[in-house]
């Protein structure tokens, strides 16, 4: 279980990352995520060559994990559609309502009684965020993607944990990313008419970006993901993201000059998200000694 949690938070750094791709690399949002999605991968394929741990799935397993790519991708374009109509702040501040939609949705999902602690814990969480940064409504737009992308990522995570279980890690990736590349390759006609690109080929640089980007902010990340969700709750995993708009809007101030004041309102969220962490982490140990 410890290491599960190791995992998880490693994770949830890398995962801090991926806005700063997401501004830094000149391509919009639809050829960003295709892009990602194509390297993605070419190198998880080639890492499972290599070790010959290709595996066949059915047809059926097929459709379930290329599914949840299909719903990862969605989840990306809303994302990064969000930092590129606002800025990454406001993306990954969005991002942080992914827990209380995952205490509504994983209980309808399987069927299980609402719990109340957990909607007070993504509650107290999303508050602290919150009071990092103020919301300004100059960036309605990438507040609505944003709010949508925070849904959906609660969605992939509560089929992930289902559709995952019982599979080689790397396995489940790589279907996953080849149904989110087959999803976004069939909306790429619609897309490139309605939004447009100067052009389609990245540039020397946004090419050395996307291989980075890819391999430790996807290859990387999703397997420490899928293993960590092995382990622990989808409403641990989401609770736990809410350290990624911390270490994003941290990253945003340093890096690109997304300077925001770090006033007794940033240490004050802070001190929320991590207090309804620590209270989610003592219930959990306490459910298990109970469990056992």
């Amino acid at each position: 279980m410890k290491q599960a949690f190791w995992k998880l938070h490693i994770s949830v750094l890398l995962a801090g990352c991926t806005g700063l791709f997401g501004k830094v690399i000149s391509l919009n949002e639809g050829l960003l995520v295709w892009y990602r999605l194509i390297f993605t991968v070419i190198l998880t394929a080639i890492f499972l060559a290599i070790q010959q741990k290709i595996r066949r799935v059915s047809l059926r397993d097929f459709f379930h994990l290329a599914g949840t790519g299909a719903i990862l991708a969605f989840h990306w374009l809303f994302f990064y559609g969000s930092i590129k109509a606002s800025n990454v702040s406001i993306g990954v501040v969005c991002f942080s309502s992914v827990g209380f939609f995952t205490a509504i949705l994983e209980p309808m999902i399987y069927r299980s009684k609402i719990s109340s602690r957990e909607i007070l814990l993504s509650l107290l969480s999303l508050c602290g965020v919150l009071l990092i940064f103020s919301f300004d409504m100059r960036y309605r737009l990438g507040i609505a993607l944003g709010i949508v992308s925070s849904a959906l990522a609660a969605l992939f995570t509560i089929v992930n944990k289902r559709v995952s279980a019982n599979r080689p890690t790397t396995t489940v990736l790589l279907y996953e990313m080849i149904g989110g590349l087959l999803f976004v390759s069939f909306l790429m006609p619609f897309y490139t008419v309605y939004f447009p690109a100067k052009s389609i080929i990245p540039a020397p640089l946004d090419f050395f970006y996307l291989f980075l980007f890819a391999f430790f902010c996807t290859v990387v990340l999703y397997i420490l993901q899928i293993q960590s969700l092995k382990k622990i709750s989808a409403f641990t995993f989401n609770l736990t993201y809410n350290l990624e708009p911390v270490y994003s809007i941290v990253l945003a101030m340093l890096l690109l000059g997304e300077a925001k004041e770090l006033n007794a309102a940033f240490y004050a969220g802070i001190i929320l998200i991590i207090t309804s962490l620590l209270m989610q982490m003592i219930s959990y140990r306490k459910s298990q000694r109970i469990s056992t």
